[in-house]
C-alpha cells in the first residue's frame, strides 16, 4: 500500500477491557467506523494510545488488528528510551503490515540537536516505510527547529511528512519556505487545526476524532476549500472539545468523550486514573454541551 500523506488520520486511543487487555475487537470496529467517515488513515500506539504502556508483543498485536480491519495506512509511533530499541520496534512495524512511520525522539534524555538528528536518521534507515517526524517540544522537550527539519528531510531519504506539535503556527511556514514540497506538514495540535491549514498544513494527526470523526473530517475539508464560513461554524462548537487535547490528561479526557458518545470506554492503564470529582464535573459539562450543540449532521462537503 503506498503511503499518502494527507487528511485526517486519528491517533487512536487504545481501549482495554475490563482485565486492562487491549480490545481488539473493539478495536477493529473502530478503526473501521473511523475510515467510513473519511480518515485516510490510522496512527497506532502514540501517545494518545498509551504507547509506553504498551508492550512491544502488544503493539505488534494491535499493528496486526489495524491493518486487517481497514484499507487505509496503517501507521506506527516509534518511541523508546534507546535507538536500539525504537529499530527493533520500526522493523517489527514493518513486519506487521504498517505502511507508514511516524518517529519520536527518545524518551527521558533530552540530546542535542546532533544526537536528535542521529537517532532520527537511524530509525528511519532502519526500514523502507515512509517516515514522519513528530515534533513536540510540549511534550517531550526536544525541539526540532525549522532549520533543522528541513535538513533532515533533505538529507534522509524516506523522511516524506512532519507532525508540528509545537502550538506556533509560524513554524509551518517556515517550514514550508525552507523545505518547499519535500515535506508535508500535518497539524498535531487538535485546537490550531483552521489556523493550521491556513498556514499551509496538508494533514492532521487528531485526537478527538475518535469520538467525532464526521464533525473532524467535515472541518478539515471545508477549511482546505477555502469555505471559511462553514468551517467556522463547526470550529467554534468544536473548540472546546478540541482543548482537550492539549492537557496533560489528554488521554483520560479524549476516552471519556469516547465513552460518552458510546465509541469506548474511560479505562486507563496506572499510572494514569480515570477522572474523579470537580475535574470529572466540569469535563462532563463540557462534553454535555458539545452533544447537546452537535452541527447537523447533513452538512457535509466531500473530500478534494
Amino acid at each position: 500500500m503506498t503511503m499518502n500523506w494527507a487528511g485526517v488520520m486519528p491517533a487512536i486511543t487504545t481501549c482495554f477491557d475490563e482485565n486492562l487487555e487491549i480490545d481488539h475487537e473493539f478495536t477493529t470496529k473502530h478503526v473501521k467506523w473511523l475510515v467510513e467517515n473519511g480518515c485516510t488513515g490510522i496512527v497506532t500506539n502514540g501517545s494518545l494510545g498509551e504507547g509506553g504502556a504498551l508492550s512491544l508483543d502488544e503493539k505488534i498485536a494491535l499493528w496486526k488488528t489495524c491493518v486487517s480491519a481497514v484499507e487505509v495506512p496503517i501507521v506506527a509511533a516509534i518511541a523508546s528510551m534507546t535507538t536500539e530499541d525504537a529499530v527493533r520496534q520500526a522493523q517489527a512495524a514493518r513486519d506487521a503490515g504498517c505502511t507508514g512511520l511516524m518517529v519520536l525522539p527518545p524518551y527521558i534524555y533530552r540530546g542535542d540537536a546532533r544526537e536528535m538528528k542521529q537517532h532520527i536518521a537511524t530509525v528511519c534507515a532502519a526500514t523502507e516505510l515512509s517516515c514522519m517526524l513528530y515534533n513536540n517540544p510540549v511534550a517531550y522537550g526536544t525541539d526540532f527547529l525549522p532549520e533543522q527539519v528541513a535538513e533532515m528531510a533533505h538529507e534522509i531519504p524516506n523522511l516524506h511528512a512532519v507532525k508540528e506539535s509545537s502550538t506556533d503556527v509560524r513554524r509551518i511556514t517556515a517550514i514550508r519556505a525552507l523545505a518547499g514540497d519535500r515535506l508535508r506538514i500535518f497539524v498535531g495540535v487538535d485546537d490550531v487545526i483552521v489556523e493550521g491549514i491556513a498556514a499551509g498544513a496538508v494533514g492532521w494527526i487528531a485526537g478527538l476524532v475518535s469520538a467525532f470523526p464526521k464533525e473532524s473530517v467535515d472541518l478539515f475539508n471545508y477549511a482546505m476549500k477555502g469555505d471559511d464560513q462553514r468551517a467556522r461554524e463547526i470550529y467554534e462548537w468544536f473548540l472546546p472539545l478540541l482543548r482537550l487535547d492539549t492537557v496533560p490528561k489528554f488521554v483520560q479526557l479524549i476516552k471519556l468523550v469516547q465513552e460518552k458518545v458510546g465509541w469506548g470506554s474511560t479505562r486507563v492503564r496506572p499510572p494514569r486514573l480515570e477522572l474523579v470529582g470537580e475535574e470529572l464535573a466540569e469535563t462532563l459539562k463540557i462534553i454535555d454541551t458539545a452533544i447537546a450543540n452537535r452541527p447537523d449532521a447533513s452538512m457535509t462537503v466531500p473530500a478534494s
